[in-house]
């Protein structure tokens, strides 16, 4: 008798270990979207998704100015940056020390590479630093106003009139 039940649990580690090795995995079931206000990360793509902008995730980033790690995302192919706090509270917090024009963020002069504009809806404040009037649409109809920021122009200036030779 000793022996059969030892046979029969050999037989099961064997057809477990088969079934776990059969290349055939549980399907996992695709993110759902709740379809609800914008809160979070999550529901930011959602609605962006929604209003038919390109998103995709693009990895990490962090700001010396925000205590919080931030997602960078791609809007239409255009970096944008993502920070989620734990309650809108926080978000606030963080979002009091940009200043209007997003080039003063608390006690510093940030020299940003392209124009800033800085949304912030709940618990999220994202950062665009570029001048895609079509990337800033998107993100106004979604998150509403931006919280700060301004637009660099660069000056229509003159074509040089060459100098005439003698």
């Amino acid at each position: 008798m000793k022996r059969y039940l030892i046979l029969i649990a050999v037989l099961l580690l064997v057809a477990a270990w088969v079934a776990a090795c059969s290349g055939q995995s549980t399907p996992v079931a695709p993110t759902v979207s709740h379809g609800g206000p914008v809160e979070d990360y999550v529901s930011l793509i959602d609605a962006l998704r929604a209003v038919g902008a390109a998103v995709e995730p693009a990895g990490e980033v962090e700001q010396p100015f925000f205590s919080v790690k931030g997602q960078i995302i791609t809007v239409n192919g255009a970096d944008v940056q993502v920070f989620e706090y734990a309650d809108e509270a926080a978000a606030e917090r963080e979002a009091e020390k940009v200043g209007p024009d997003g080039f003063h963020i608390d006690n510093s002069i940030v020299d940003w590479v392209a124009s800033p504009h800085f949304y912030k809806k709940a618990r999220l404040i994202a950062l665009y630093v570029g001048d895609d009037a079509n990337v800033k649409s998107v993100l106004q109809n979604v998150l509403g106003a931006q919280l700060a920021g301004t637009d660099l122009e660069t000056p229509d200036l003159p074509a040089p009139t060459p100098k005439p030779t003698p």
